[in-house]
Order: structure tokens, then sequence, then C-alpha cells
């Protein structure tokens, strides 16, 4: 009961924190080019999306994301050959390990973008925060509000 009025709490009027890791050669571009996307959502520009970690993914939501897109190149566009092929291999791991710690799978997402399809970028981040927002905060922002309340309340 207690654990879903916080829930309830804490998804009023809820904007999620979206971290998106972009490979420099294809989402990097539209996100500088367009550079009025919310605030709510932080890009980090990579190399090449082969070159992210799960221990990066996992560290955004230690930070307080409540969900991580992998935003990288098509795959027969990869600019390093192999990174976009590595980046499944990340996401699959990341999935296991988040599944272990008893999060959605959902709140990470990988995709394939183009530099030249803008709008297929920002309609797939679109979508992927309304995912975010339909789970509502991360299960560690709940757990750490919990526990700022507790401390507080001693």
């Amino acid at each position: 009961m207690l654990k879903q009025n916080w829930r309830t709490f804490l998804t009023e009027n809820f904007e999620p924190k979206i971290v998106v890791f972009c490979c420099n050669w294809s989402v990097y571009p539209i996100v500088n080019e367009k550079r009025d996307f919310p605030s709510n959502i932080k890009f980090i520009k990579v190399v090449c999306g082969g070159m992210i970690t799960p221990a990066f993914i996992l560290k955004a939501f230690e930070l307080g994301a409540d969900g991580v897109l992998l935003a990288t190149c098509q795959v027969e566009d990869c600019h390093y050959i192999t990174g976009a092929r590595r980046a499944v291999d990340v996401y699959d791991n990341t999935e296991k390990l988040i599944n272990i710690l008893g999060f959605e799978p959902a709140r990470v997402k990988l995709g394939w973008f183009s530099a030249h399809e803008p709008k297929i970028f920002e309609a797939a981040l679109n979508e992927f925060i309304e995912v975010i927002k339909k789970l509502g905060p991360s299960p560690i922002r709940i757990g750490r509000k919990a526990k700022a309340e507790k401390e507080a309340s001693l």
C-alpha cells in the first residue's frame, strides 16, 4: 500500500529524465542541429555506439535517469564497421542486468538511426518518452525519495 502511494505521488506530473547515448556519426548531428529538445533529456555524445558499456547505462540510472536510449548508426552505415553490431551485445547484456536488478527492460532501448532522417529519430525518442511516462519514475529514484523522506522524518 505504501509503495503504491509513493508511486502515485511521484508519477503526478511526471516528466521522465532520459539519457540518450548518441553516436557521433548518426544522432549527434541531429541533436547538434536542432538544439531545442526538452531539458529533461540529456544527450551524451560518444564516438561510436559500440563503445558504450552496460556500466555507463547503469551509471545513468544510478544518477537519476528514468530511461536510457542507445542511439547508434545503422549497421550498414557504421563508421567503425562493427560498432552498431557491438551495441546489440551491449544492449542484450544490459537487459540481462536490468532484469536481475528488477527494472523493467523497457527502460532501456536500442535504436539505429541515420543523420539524414531526423524525424525518424525524433519520433522514436518521443515514443520512448511515452513508454517511460507509463512506467513511472525509476525504481532507484523511488527508493532514494523514500529514503530521503524517512531520514527527514527522524
